[in-house]
């Protein structure tokens, strides 16, 4: 499928990513345009699906969620997924689950509050009905971590 913006939709998604709380008279600067030309692309691109939400990104650390991790599992079979992704969603420790090629069939990015109740959740997704193994890795610092999309790469431009 292919998606085609201009310039001023690509300056208009690059800037909310960069503050989804942007008001729109801000962007109207931006971007040159009405109040109500960037309030009609807004809209636009949110139901193309090109905006599916604005979120508040919280600080972990001042949360006391001091441990982020990667819980690599394995799961025996395809009838066990729907049971999986049913515990995966049901645990707000879980931030991302995706399915993966290589060591395991997912790959989890947890958050926990400490190492006591990483073990502890770990040995939950153990328990699991089709885990068979897990392989865990606890990041020590994080030098970037962001859902910005370089749009501009990845789109076609109307002239």
């Amino acid at each position: 499928m292919s998606i085609q913006l201009d310039e001023t939709d690509i300056k208009i998604l690059n800037h909310l990513q960069r503050n989804g709380r942007a008001q729109r008279n801000t962007i109207a600067e931006i971007v040159h345009l009405s109040v109500p030309s960037v309030s009609e692309r807004m809209r636009k691109l949110e139901e193309k699906g090109l905006i599916s939400s604005y979120n508040a990104i919280l600080d972990a650390k001042k949360f006391n969620f001091d441990i982020t991790a990667f819980i690599f599992v394995e799961v025996d079979g395809s009838e066990r997924y729907q049971g999986f992704v049913k515990n995966v969603t049901e645990h707000p420790e879980v931030l991302e689950c995706h399915s993966i090629t290589g060591d395991g069939s997912h790959i989890l990015k947890v958050r926990t509050m400490n190492t006591a109740s990483f073990e502890k959740f770990l040995s939950l997704v153990q328990s699991w009905d089709g885990v068979t193994r897990t392989r865990s890795n606890i990041v020590l610092s994080s030098f970037k971590e962001t859902r910005e999309l370089p749009v501009e790469r990845s789109v076609e431009l109307k002239k």
